[in-house]
């Protein structure tokens, strides 16, 4: 398959293919949940996540890692994709402990990485693919919940505008890679799909951000 206009110019004019690869195959400027973690610890409160959205958005990052672990990619080939996923699952232990269930956050921290080991380790070809297969669907369910949770709350408390605006960046990178690449018209959609709902995240971050300011003038 010859290469799109746009990559042609992209390799041409601006970066090496190796940079291609790492901004738009690997999204590997993509670091979203960090500035995520940082505001829960900074606030030192969780309020307005949705502990079921960020089990899902790990369970979706974890897919690809297990991959690379059942097909024993070096970890250089990886490491930006578990570098982000540690990243999350200390997002989820922050949300258990700051709402005072810390003994619970250790246990899932301790029986994720052994549910990890295990499936790097002995995972079947079937249960590999069907984990990708069930990625996209796990970000879109994701990011469908903490919206829900965003509206039913009337503001986003801690969630992170950075962290939002920078997951929307990376899904607009995949349906940019998605339809140079691919042609995989579902998958095209799928993304689509996924950055509208990041979109309107942003929104909900951007729009409610006064009224969680109210919200926490109130609470003190």
């Amino acid at each position: 398959m010859s290469a799109s206009p746009v990559k042609e110019f992209l390799l041409t004019y601006l970066m090496p293919e190796s940079c291609y690869e790492d901004f738009f195959v690997n999204l590997n400027f993509v670091h979203g949940q960090l500035p995520q973690m940082l505001k829960i610890m900074r606030a030192r409160s969780e309020e307005g996540l949705s502990l079921t959205s960020v089990l899902l958005h790990l369970y979706a990052i974890s897919c690809p890692v297990v991959f690379c672990m059942a097909n024993n990619f070096p970890l250089i080939a990886w490491g930006e994709r578990l570098f982000t996923l540690l990243q999350t699952a200390v997002i989820g232990f922050l949300i258990l402990h700051y709402r005072g269930d810390t003994l619970r956050g250790l246990l899932l921290l301790l029986a994720y990485s052994g549910v990890m080991f295990l499936l790097g380790s002995y995972a079947t070809a079937v249960v590999v693919s069907m984990m990708q297969a069930s990625s996209m669907a796990a970000i879109i369910a994701s990011k469908v919940i903490q919206a829900g949770t965003n509206y039913s709350n009337g503001h986003t408390g801690q969630l992170s505008c950075l962290s939002v605006l920078l997951v929307w960046a990376g899904s607009l990178a995949l349906i940019f890679v998605s339809l140079q690449e691919t042609g995989n018209s579902l998958t095209t959609l799928a993304h689509i799909l996924s950055a509208g709902l990041s979109c309107i995240l942003l929104g909900q971050v951007l729009c409610l951000k006064s009224s969680s300011s109210t919200a926490k003038h109130k609470s003190k």
